[in-house]
């Protein structure tokens, strides 16, 4: 089972989603889109990050498909290097929450080198990839996200294309979902344990009910503990306690 999260006084979590023009940063593919929705103590706050981006190079035809973005309407777009800092800001410190994670952080993590910028997860907190979750929680059953939005009966009606900020929305209403009932777990243990040690009670442990065993029994147990004490040199403390 997918390990509970701690819950802190002050949780702030980031919900995190990229589109690019390819799919593989290593052929020199880049982000074209940004998005980041905030979210405290499991509450969206309505504090977000949408930026799209100019990658000066083409969008190959499987990437435009799903997400319908084109080159020309990110001509007078900013660049990475405009927003990086911005960007920073608003994820330092925050738990990230990222559908199959290694995907946009091995993005984002390739525009940051480009500008000589440390990785990811050193300005960030944790990284919860809700793909892994999925993966966890309902194994053997497709996870996308669509996937998901259907099994938890989230509204994706409008989705008929990839597209970040929409995406996170959708994400954070699938991640509430699917670890709802986490923070009450963590927190009313405690609360059991401390109204038990105030209440200046504790329950007395039962005493425990011996079976009635027949006298052969107990003559054959016997003689196989003597067995055993003899063969150990005496050790079987369980025949000097029935002895006792």
């Amino acid at each position: 089972m997918w390990k509970l999260l701690e819950v802190k006084n002050k949780l702030r979590q980031i919900i995190l989603d990229t589109e690019t023009t390819g799919l593989d940063p290593r052929q020199g593919h880049r982000v074209i889109e940004i998005a980041a929705v905030e979210m405290m103590n499991r509450r969206l706050t309505g504090n977000h990050f949408h930026r799209y981006l100019n990658p000066d190079r083409d969008i190959e035809e499987g990437a435009l498909q799903v997400h319908g973005i084109t080159r020309e309407f990110l001509q007078d777009k900013p660049r990475f290097a405009d927003i990086a800092t911005e960007f920073i800001e608003f994820v330092q410190d925050a738990e990230l929450i990222i559908h199959n994670a290694p995907f946009d952080t091995a993005f984002l993590n390739m525009e940051l080198g480009l500008h000589e910028m440390n990785e990811l997860k050193s300005y960030s907190g944790e990284v919860i990839d809700t793909l892994v979750m999925a993966r966890t929680l309902h194994p053997g059953q497709r996870n996308s996200l669509d996937a998901l939005c259907k099994r938890y009966a989230v509204d994706n009606s409008t989705r008929t294309l990839h597209g970040a900020l929409l995406d996170c929305e959708l994400l954070a209403q699938v991640y509430l979902s699917m670890t709802r009932g986490q923070e009450s777990l963590v927190m009313e243990a405690p609360t059991v344990a401390m109204a038990l040690s105030n209440s200046g009670t504790s329950k007395q442990r039962p005493v425990p009910v011996m079976a009635a065993v027949p006298a052969e029994d107990q003559s054959a147990h016997f003689d196989l503990l003597s067995q055993i004490d003899m063969e150990s040199g005496g050790a079987c403390i369980w025949k000097n306690k029935l002895a006792g």
